[in-house]
Formats: structure tokens, C-alpha cells, sequence
């Protein structure tokens, strides 16, 4: 008996190998990043997902589209309205992403997307895959970037997760030998590794940052996180103004809740396990996961997100208009920033520091005894109008 398992482990092991390698042939044929500004016009495409999804993705596209109006106007910006990515659909089709859905958002450049349903056990529908999860299989979303911004406690982080490698990229494909043995991979790549890192340094050298941080624990992990921290200091050497250096991803957890030495961080960049659970805690500082924004970029396209769920709850209470857009509003702003509108990206942000923290004139509270969303989106507004 435990001759066969370790023979058919053996031969699923051996299918994961060849998997990641033709993935590893495919990467090595990438061309380079997309130049926006080199585009004759610039496809955003909205997608709301689903719950509060499309209630909140509305409020950001009305301010995206206020303060881009000149450019729609001239054409060189259009903005695209994709549905079709509710769970039902999906649920429908069998479909992670529906074909004509997947195809549709092909068609754009840039893609801000509001948050969808992964179905749970005993929920009310099939297993489908993570949309999310999906479309940064399929578009090859391979950076998953987080900003985390604090003027006021010196905060203003930028995380570079790595997004399809790592201990998340065959979770699913763990091995049971026996009833009492299973075992998980890790998977990281040259490639992989070097388009994020480099991703990071990139950002850094374009934003005015100093300093690149690489969090491991290639003291314990020493072959896949060996070779993400090898490569991270190969690349820095290219990045002779920037400082770089590493954490191991215990004391760097530690190091974000140190007042005298959290100031000093700026880009951090780290494997996909890590990066997931560190931003979620860096989020918190900034008032929770429903406050932040989330980019995942690729070479040929990019995907803006909030990064809290559908809460398909407010929509059954009739409480969809009273969710708080800021999250995906954020994610609107480092969409403008991307795609070449810096000014207008550092007015969006202004705008929301003032109306989430200094000034408040209007709160969200989830329910009528708040601000509506499209009320919020109409502060923001009026506040960069007064700027």
C-alpha cells in the first residue's frame, strides 16, 4: 500500500513539474510592459461583480470620468461597462470568468473591478473558481500591488505581493500519499521572481522612493525563498540609488506596529503567501481592509480592485446604496496613476485623505443613518473641485 501512494504521488508530482515548467516557457516569451502613452486611446473597463459590487464600482467610475473629462471628450480615453460577472452567471455557466465576459474585458487596456462571490461550503452554489483568482490566471496578473497611506502617522507603504507563484500557485494541487501523510508545494521561478522584484524597483525609481524592501524567511525556506532573495539582490544592483535591503516576514509583522521604525519602510516586495497575510495587517492601520485599494498588474493588462468582499448581505437588506465606495475609489486612483495621470491621481488622494480624515463632513455607516454612496462620491467631487 504505501509503495503504490508514494508511486502516485510520485506521478502527480510529476505532472505539477511539467505544468510549471511550460509556464516557465511561456513567461520566458513575454514581451515588455504596455506603453499607455504610446496608445492612440485608453480602454478602461468597469466591472461591478457582483453584491455591492456595481454600487460602489458606479461611484468610482463617476469620479474616474470627472476627472478625465477632457480626455474623454477628446477621445483619447473611453470607458467600458462589462456585466456579466455576478455569481449567478457563473454559477449558470460553470465559469470562473464567462467566456463572453473574459473576452469583453480583452478588449480593454485597464479593468477597475468591483469585488465578486467565491462560493463557500453550504452556500447555495457549485465550487466555481475564485473570479479573482481566475483573471489573474488569465490575464496574467502577476503583481499584486497594495498602497497603504497615513500622512499623518508617516506611513505611505507600497506592497509588491507576487501573484501567481509562491505557496498559493498549486494550492490546490497538494498530494494525500496516506491518510497521514499530505504535502503542499511551494513553487517560485527566475522569471517570476525577477518580473515582480524588478516591478518594484521600477515603481520606486519612478515615484521618488528610496528604498526597496524584500521580506522572506529564506533563513528557514531556503530554496524558493533562497532564490527570491538571491535575485532581489541581483536586481538591486541595476538600482544604484536605491536602497535596498531585506526582512525575514516574522519580524517584519513586528515591525510595522514599531512607531520609531515603521516610518522607514517604503516599497516592500514579497512572495504571494506573505504578501497576503502582511497587507491585510498594514491595511488595519488605515482603517481596515474596506479602506484600501489593490492593483494587479501584468504586461499587457492591469486590474484595479477593492479588496473586501461582495457582502451580498447589504443587498438583501436593501442597504446596497449605503456601501462605502472609498476602497474602490482608491483603486481608482492607482489606476490614474498607472496609466500615466499622476496629477490627477495625487488630487483623488488629497481628496480622500480630507474626506476620510481630517475633515468628514460625511460618514458612511452601511445603513440610512449615513451617507449614501453616491452622496460620498459627490463630497469627493466638490472637494477637488475646491482644491
Amino acid at each position: 500500500m504505501t509503495m503504490e501512494s508514494i508511486a502516485a504521488a510520485k506521478e502527480a508530482f510529476g505532472k505539477l513539474l511539467e505544468e510549471q515548467l511550460k509556464r516557465v516557457e511561456v513567461m520566458k516569451a513575454q514581451g515588455d510592459f504596455l506603453n499607455y502613452q504610446a496608445l492612440d486611446k485608453i480602454i478602461i473597463g468597469v466591472c461591478g461583480g457582483d453584491g455591492i459590487g456595481p454600487a460602489i464600482t458606479s461611484q468610482a467610475q463617476r469620479i474616474l470620468e470627472y476627472l478625465l473629462k477632457d480626455d474623454i471628450l477628446q477621445g483619447k480615453v473611453e470607458f467600458k461597462v462589462i456585466d456579466g460577472l455576478t455569481i449567478e452567471r457563473r454559477a449558470a455557466e460553470h465559469a470562473a470568468i464567462p467566456a463572453e465576459v473574459l473576452k469583453e474585458l480583452k478588449e480593454c487596456h485597464v479593468i477597475l473591478k468591483g469585488p465578486t462571490t467565491t462560493p463557500r461550503k453550504g452556500d447555495p452554489w457549485p465550487n466555481v473558481e475564485s473570479a479573482n483568482v481566475a483573471m489573474r490566471k488569465e490575464l496574467d496578473l502577476f503583481a499584486n500591488v497594495r498602497p497603504v497611506r497615513i500622512p499623518e502617522q508617516g506611513i505611505d507603504w507600497t506592497f509588491y505581493r507576487e501573484n501567481t507563484e509562491g505557496a498559493y500557485a498549486v494550492g490546490s494541487k497538494g498530494i494525500h500519499v496516506t491518510e497521514d501523510l499530505g504535502v503542499d508545494f511551494t513553487v517560485v521561478t527566475s522569471g517570476g521572481s525577477e518580473r515582480i522584484i524588478r516591478a518594484a524597483f521600477e515603481y520606486a525609481k519612478a515615484n521618488g522612493k528610496t528604498r526597496v524592501t524584500a521580506v522572506t524567511k529564506a533563513n528557514i525556506i531556503k530554496t524558493t525563498d533562497g532564490k527570491f532573495l538571491d535575485i532581489f539582490r541581483e536586481i538591486a544592483k541595476d538600482y544604484k540609488d536605491i536602497t535596498a535591503d531585506d526582512w525575514y516576514i516574522d519580524i517584519m509583522t513586528a515591525k510595522l506596529i514599531d512607531e520609531k521604525r515603521r516610518k522607514d519602510f517604503q516599497v516592500m516586495v514579497l512572495p504571494n503567501l506573505y504578501g497576503d497575510i502582511i497587507t491585510d495587517e498594514a491595511a488595519e492601520f488605515q482603517g481596515g481592509v474596506g479602506t484600501a485599494g489593490s492593483a494587479n498588474i501584468g504586461k499587457r493588462y492591469s486590474m484595479f480592485e477593492a479588496i473586501h468582499g461582495s457582502a451580498p448581505r447589504m443587498v438583501q437588506e436593501g442597504r446596497d446604496q449605503y456601501a462605502d465606495p472609498c476602497s474602490v475609489i482608491r483603486a481608482g486612483a492607482m489606476l490614474l496613476a498607472h496609466i500615466g495621470y499622476g496629477k490627477e491621481a495625487d488630487k483623488l488622494y488629497q481628496a480622500l485623505d480630507i474626506c476620510t480624515v481630517t475633515e468628514k463632513k460625511l460618514v458612511i455607516t452601511g445603513r440610512n443613518t449615513g451617507a449614501t454612496g453616491a452622496e460620498f462620491a459627490d463630497y469627493i467631487m466638490e472637494t477637488i473641485e475646491a482644491m
